[in-house]
C-alpha cells in the first residue's frame, strides 16, 4: 500500500502538472498563434526550437537547464540578483524544466487548431467591425476549443510522466522535488516492488483515463470544431 511519502509524491506531481499546464496554455497561445499565421523566415527555426524536446534526451535538457539556472549560469545570476536564490532543487526549478520539456505538447496542438481555422472567420468578423481582441476571443477561441482540450490533456499527461528532466533539476528531495516517477525509481532500487507497483499502476490508470477523455471527446460530434 501507499505510505506518506508516496502520497506526498502524488500530490507534488499533480501540483506540478497543473501549474505547468496552466502556464503553458497562457504562454503557448501567442506563440502558437504566431507560428500558425506568420510568414516570417524565423517560423522554421522557432518551430524547430519548440519541437526540440521531442527528440532530445530528457537528461540533455535537464543538464543544460541545470547549468543555466545554477549559480554560474545566466539565469542563476539573474535570480540571485533579484534575491530569489537559485532555482535548481526547488519546486520552481521543476516548473521551469517542465515548461521547457512539455512545450511542444501544448504549442503544437494549439498551432494546428489555429491553422485549421483559417483566415475567413477572422475576415468575416472584421467586416462586422470587430477589433483584433474581439475577433480572437469571440471567433478564434471557440473554434479552437478542441485544440485547447488536446493541449491541456497532453501537456498535463506528459508532465505527470516526466523523469529525466525533473531528476536532473530537482534531485530527490522528499516533499519538495520528489515526484511520482522518481518515487517509483526509489522503490525499485530498494527492491520494494509492491510499492512501486501501486504507484506505477496508478500512473498507468491516470494516463489512460486522461487519454481516453481526449479521444472520446474527439469522437463525439460536439468535440469537432
Amino acid at each position: 500500500m501507499l505510505n506518506g511519502e508516496d502520497a506526498a509524491a502524488i500530490w507534488l506531481t499533480l501540483k506540478l502538472a497543473a501549474v505547468t499546464t496552466a502556464l503553458l496554455l497562457v504562454a503557448g497561445t501567442p506563440l502558437a498563434w504566431w507560428l500558425a499565421n506568420t510568414r516570417s523566415r524565423w517560423r522554421g527555426p522557432v518551430g524547430a526550437l519548440v519541437a526540440l524536446p521531442l527528440v532530445l534526451p530528457p537528461t540533455v535538457i535537464g543538464f543544460y537547464l541545470l547549468l543555466l539556472m545554477g549559480p554560474q549560469g545566466y539565469a542563476g545570476r539573474l535570480t540571485q540578483a533579484l534575491g530569489l536564490g537559485t532555482l535548481p532543487f526547488t519546486f520552481a526549478g521543476l516548473v521551469v524544466g517542465s515548461l521547457v520539456y512539455s512545450l511542444p505538447f501544448v504549442v503544437q496542438p494549439l498551432q494546428n487548431a489555429f491553422a485549421a481555422i483559417g483566415r475567413m472567420p477572422m475576415e468575416a468578423a472584421a467586416t462586422l467591425r470587430a477589433g483584433p481582441w474581439d475577433r480572437f476571443v469571440s471567433v478564434v477561441l471557440p473554434l479552437a476549443r478542441p485544440g485547447y482540450l488536446a493541449a491541456a490533456v497532453l501537456g498535463f499527461a506528459h508532465t505527470v510522466g516526466e523523469f529525466g528532466v525533473v531528476l536532473m533539476i530537482g534531485g530527490n528531495i522528499p516533499g519538495s522535488t520528489r515526484v511520482v516517477s522518481v518515487q517509483i525509481y526509489d522503490h525499485v532500487e530498494a527492491l520494494e516492488y509492491g510499492r512501486a507497483h501501486w504507484l506505477a499502476a496508478g500512473m498507468v490508470t491516470l494516463s489512460f483515463m486522461i487519454l481516453l477523455l481526449l479521444y472520446a471527446r474527439r469522437a463525439a460530434p460536439w468535440g469537432r470544431p
